[in-house]
Formats: structure tokens, C-alpha cells, sequence
């Protein structure tokens, strides 16, 4: 479809409100864990997806506070452990990119696999390889995720072997605190 034609006696005018993205807000508040401080996020999109995100946060200690349905301050000062719940991970998918933000700020980590809508095969194979090229150790047990780093994180060039936006979420998201080593 090009156009809408409507046909009337009236002019039509108003106001309308655009919603966030769910795609972008999942990348974004996983984000927010690589600060040790508050995010103020505004236009996130009030959905059962982002509501279990926010769910997950809470519950690794970060503190929600909601200036309206759709803006809100996350203050991740008080996260100490880097456990997400298998109960709320197991969800959705985008409880993935967890795995990217929370090695790249704490030295282990543990989520379970990701679950949601069943569109078909989506491994996470390519998470794991990110991950490994910048330094961490990732094993999959029992239906969880566990990472660990015994050092920084140190960047690297990575190549996936698909294309793959979550995989490159989770390399930058991780990325993010590692130290570089290597020049351009």
C-alpha cells in the first residue's frame, strides 16, 4: 500500500504519539549495565519483552524508576552479581545480548539459554565465537551460558562466519570496556 485516500467532509488533524522500537530498547538496556551509574531512557516501548528485561535487571540488583509508562531511570550502582535468572532469561530471545554486557563488566557470568517465539533454529554459536575472540571462555552446560574472563577483555577484529545482528550486538556490547590491543 502507497497512501491512504480519505474522502470527507473534514480536514483530518491531531497528534500521534510513535512508539520506541522493541529492537532498539532490547539492545539498549542491556547496555546500561556497562554503567555504573543511571541511564535515563525515554520512548521505551511498554511490552512484555522489554517488562522482562527490566524483570532481569532487577532481580541482578539494578533499581527501576519509572517517570512514566514509557521513560525511566535505571541505576545499575548496585549490581554485584552477574547471575541472571533462568526463569526470566528463558523467556525471550533478546536475553542474549545479557551475555555481551555482563562479561564485559564482571568476570563470570551465567544465563540460561535464550527462549521465546519459535521462529526455527537460532543457535548462538556465533555469541560464543565474539565472545571468545576477545578473550573470555564460554561454555554452554544444562541449558545455561556460563563466561568468564580471567583478565580484561582485549579487542580484536572479528569476522562471523553468518550475518548475524545479535552476535555483533554482543561483540560490541562486551567490546565496549575491553582494552585495545592493536593498531589501525
Amino acid at each position: 500500500m502507497e497512501k491512504f485516500v480519505i474522502n470527507g467532509p473534514c480536514r483530518l488533524e491531531g497528534e500521534v504519539t510513535i512508539s520506541g522500537a522493541k529492537n532498539a530498547a532490547v539492545g539498549i538496556i542491556p547496555a546500561t549495565l556497562l554503567v555504573e551509574g543511571k541511564c535515563h531512557l525515554e520512548n521505551v516501548p511498554d511490552i512484555s519483552d522489554i517488562r522482562s528485561y527490566l524483570q532481569i535487571l532487577e532481580a541482578l540488583g539494578s533499581k527501576i524508576e519509572y517517570i512514566s509508562k514509557n521513560e525511566l531511570i535505571i541505576d545499575n550502582s548496585q549490581i554485584t552479581s552477574a547471575i541472571a535468572s533462568c526463569e526470566l532469561t528463558s523467556k525471550f530471545r533478546a536475553s542474549y545480548y545479557l551475555l555481551g554486557s555482563l562479561i564485559g563488566r564482571f568476570n563470570e557470568v551465567q544465563i540460561s539459554l535464550p527462549g521465546g517465539c519459535n521462529l526455527g533454529a537460532r543457535p548462538i554459536d556465533q555469541h560464543i565465537k565474539v565472545l571468545e575472540k576477545l578473550g573470555a571462555k564460554v561454555v554452554v552446560k544444562n541449558g545455561n551460558v556460563y563466561a568468564n574472563k580471567k583478565s580484561p577483555l582485549k579487542g580484536t577484529h572479528i569476522f562471523l562466519d553468518v550475518v548475524s545482528v545479535g552476535a555483533t550486538m554482543n561483540a560490541i556490547l562486551a567490546a565496549t570496556l575491553a582494552n585495545r590491543n592493536y593498531s589501525y
